[in-house]
């Protein structure tokens, strides 16, 4: 069933992957939890370069979301995307009348039957979710819906007090959510502010189903601790503690005279991988001494195994060049606008950021690393061509 599943999920990709909301970052080809969140931030971080400006960010919860999805309403759904009605059928019937059980040791329950949701597991279930909520998006383009399969984030960008599109904003979601019977959570919902004025007033509560929401001083978001102040260190703390906790199994190895060659194997797949996790989110904005204490954690590496290991810096160049070479490459991310080519179509234009920590952030880096990578590719004496005929 599964491989049937595959070529039916392949004829939906190639019909309704034009059409999908360009933020929805999951179950997409070069989509990441990287993306959306550097995206939110790099939203975030332009809207607050101007004078009377904050953000509130709600993070929405939903209840068992893969098991409301009602059968006709993903049908209608399908056809506005020209998803073929015998696909379309075929979907529903799949969806429809479905026998399960539940076993505890030797104890089966009795059989009954399911019409609601997606199966749990099924190749197909996550892109049926997606398409589901395709239709969920932002009207105002002062807010942002970011959504990652059922972790959806709200982005207000308020300006001189003025929340009346943010909330109004939020109040649709609310009704979007019990029109497409999709639970919404307000007890597990929370909100955070981001606002660097000098003496911001208190805020105004939010409210969702007559529910006013917690707020938080910071939430981890797709992996990424974000606290209210956008500083980092209480991530990389999270982060060194889990590298330095793997680094025992590496002693252990290394006394048990493992090879050389696995016990680097054995590091690049278990401690550089815990350091380098979402690493182009944090690293650029991240301070020296948290720099300092990463890069220790590789040296004490270095002398267990007995070889030069890339150092923190380098793998967040790396990294750097890699994700802005496949946002570049791709028209449809939504990112791609941020790269502009000059008329020497050579380098990118910069990108103008106002204070220290957007021009920290992702997006301005990676300008700035492959502008510096692509002169020093240019060897000194060689004839440049003019800019009509790159």
């Amino acid at each position: 069933m599964k491989s049937f599943e595959r070529l039916v999920l392949s004829h939906l990709k190639k019909i309704t992957g034009p059409l999908l909301d360009p933020l929805q970052f999951a179950y997409r080809a070069n989509r990441s939890v990287e993306d959306a969140v550097n995206i939110g931030l790099n939203y975030i971080l332009h809207h607050l370069d101007s004078p009377g400006t904050y953000a509130r960010i709600p993070f929405v919860d939903f209840s068992s979301a893969f098991n409301t999805i009602i059968p006709d309403i993903l049908h209608q759904k399908l056809t506005q995307l020209t998803v073929p009605a015998s696909t379309c059928q075929w979907i529903t019937n799949f969806l429809t009348d479905r026998k399960q059980q539940v076993r505890l040791g030797s104890i089966t329950s009795g059989t009954r039957s399911l019409s609601t949701g997606a199966p749990q597991g099924c190749v197909l279930s996550p892109l049926l979710f997606s398409l589901y909520t395709n239709d969920c998006t932002s009207g105002d383009p002062s807010v942002k819906l970011l959504k990652f399969a059922d972790d959806t984030t709200v982005i207000g960008l308020i300006r001189d007090g003025d929340e009346s599109a943010f909330r109004r904003e939020v109040e649709q979601l609310a009704l979007w959510c019990s029109q497409n019977h999709l639970e919404l959570n307000p007890f597990k919902t929370v909100e955070m502010s981001v606002d660097f004025r000098r003496n911001p007033p208190p805020l105004p509560p939010l409210t969702i189903l007559n529910r006013e929401l917690a707020t938080v001083d910071s939430f981890r978001f797709l992996g990424s601790t974000i606290s209210q102040d956008l500083k980092w260190t209480s991530h990389i703390d999270s982060t060194r503690k889990k590298a330095q906790q793997r680094m025992y199994f590496l002693r252990q190895l290394r006394k048990f005279n493992l090879p050389q060659e696995l016990l680097i194997m054995f590091y690049t797949s278990i401690i550089q991988s815990v350091l380098c996790t979402s690493i182009t989110v944090w690293f650029g904005s991240s301070t020296k001494l948290d720099r300092h204490r990463l890069q220790r954690i590789i040296r004490t590496a270095e002398k267990i195994i007995g070889v030069d290991l890339p150092s923190i810096q380098d793998l967040y160049l790396s990294r750097v060049r890699k994700r802005a070479g496949s946002i570049t490459a791709d028209p449809s991310h939504p990112a791609h606008n941020l790269f502009k080519l000059l008329p020497s179509g050579r380098r990118y234009r910069s990108l103008y950021a106002k204070t220290t920590r957007h021009k920290n952030s992702f997006f301005p880096q990676a300008v700035t690393v492959i502008n510096t990578k692509q002169s020093k590719s240019v060897r000194p004496g060689s004839v440049k061509k003019p800019w009509n005929q790159t």
